[in-house]
């Protein structure tokens, strides 16, 4: 059973990136990890069926996300996981997005997708979260990309949702599978990456074998010291550690061992010569401050924004959004009317939260 308080404190950035208004009232009415009335499940199921009543689906799929939050460990979040990607099936409906099903590694990986297609092959965006995140929280932002000029899916990492695969050292192949299955219908030898928090390490650990991976977004990711630095993993919330667990199939007093073979080398990062962009907090609680350090040192093209924050910048969203466009129309070399609005957007927001006090 999780930590209802601990819980609270980290469901917040996640609520408040899938624009779940008054979600705090649904925070207030929470009182215990277990089941009926008053339970962490109960009630954002409860929430989300209100909202489905009144047809508002995406609505409901994202309360019902938060029913499961952070992981599957029992029938009552594997209900509102189903209800979740049922909600988001019927709001999709008639949408420039759609579920494809791969195989990648032996097992049947769910995506979104907007702009594939045998006949017009564009670049190509994964767009993926942490470990406590699935893809349909993303997937409403695709047709977004796609009006880019690019192909988007949204996927999970291996143990998250409903991805069957295992989480560990070997998990950035998957990125390699999607591509080779997606290689018909995307210019997969321009792939750029979107990804956020523990998958951003997966996308800078394919892009050490993978040519296709062109660039990497990602804000939060672990490089090295999260996988081998044995003081800094005893503070580690106990949530991060759980969810861990989960998706390696492993126990949590073992699974930071088993994990290790993750770190990248300092060799690995200077062979890298794709763009990276990465947003680091600088209160994060999760990501120790060597990681960052280590990026710095050993990468040869690397811009860091940094933010006065805890994990995932959540004070920080908007600006956040728009940094990510950004990075990725400039690491394209696109130069358009759009991502010049995009660029002073963004200027204008950081400008802001510094005479605001907020860095």
């Amino acid at each position: 059973m999780n930590d209802v308080e601990e819980l609270k404190s980290y469901v917040g950035v996640h609520a408040r990136g899938q624009r779940i208004a008054r979600y705090q009232e649904v925070l207030d009415r929470i009182r215990t990890d277990g089941s009926g009335p008053g339970s962490w499940v109960h009630e954002w199921v409860a929430a989300g069926q209100q909202l489905e009543r009144r047809g508002r689906h995406l609505e409901a799929s994202r309360h019902y996300l938060m029913a499961r939050f952070p992981f599957v460990d029992g029938p009552d979040r594997k209900d509102a996981l189903d209800r979740a990607a049922a909600s988001f099936e019927r709001w999709s409906t008639g949408r420039d997005v759609s579920r494809l099903e791969v195989d990648v590694d032996g097992g049947r990986v769910g995506l979104w997708q907007s702009g594939l297609s045998p006949v017009d092959r564009r670049p190509l965006l994964l767009v993926m979260g942490g470990i406590v995140t699935v893809k349909e929280q993303w997937a409403p932002v695709l047709p977004v990309f796609r009006r880019m000029g690019m192909a988007a899916v949204a996927l999970e990492m291996p143990g998250t949702g409903e991805n069957p695969l295992r989480y560990g050292p070997e998990s950035w192949r998957m990125l390699s599978g999607v591509l080779d299955a997606l290689r018909g219908r995307a210019d997969v030898a321009n792939t750029y990456a979107l990804t956020l928090s523990f998958s951003g390490h997966l996308a800078l650990r394919c892009a050490v074998d993978d040519p296709r991976i062109r660039g990497v977004v990602t804000a939060g990711a672990p490089v090295a010291g999260f996988f081998t630095d044995r003081a800094w993993q005893r503070a580690l919330p106990r949530v991060t550690v759980d969810a861990l667990a989960h998706m390696a199939a492993t126990d949590p007093g073992e699974v930071l061992d088993s994990l290790a073979g993750c770190a990248l080398t300092d060799a690995q990062l200077s062979g890298l010569d794709v763009p990276v962009r990465y947003i680091s907090s600088l209160r994060d609680e999760i990501i120790p401050p060597g990681d960052v350090a280590r990026l710095r040192a050993h990468l040869r093209d690397l811009e860091v924004v940094e933010y006065d924050d805890v994990h995932g910048a959540p004070d920080h969203a908007v600006e956040n959004q728009l940094w990510c466009a950004r990075s990725l129309l400039r690491m394209r070399g696109v130069r358009s009317l759009r991502g010049a609005v995009i660029g002073g957007l963004w200027r204008a927001r950081r400008s802001r939260a510094r005479l605001a006090g907020r860095r």
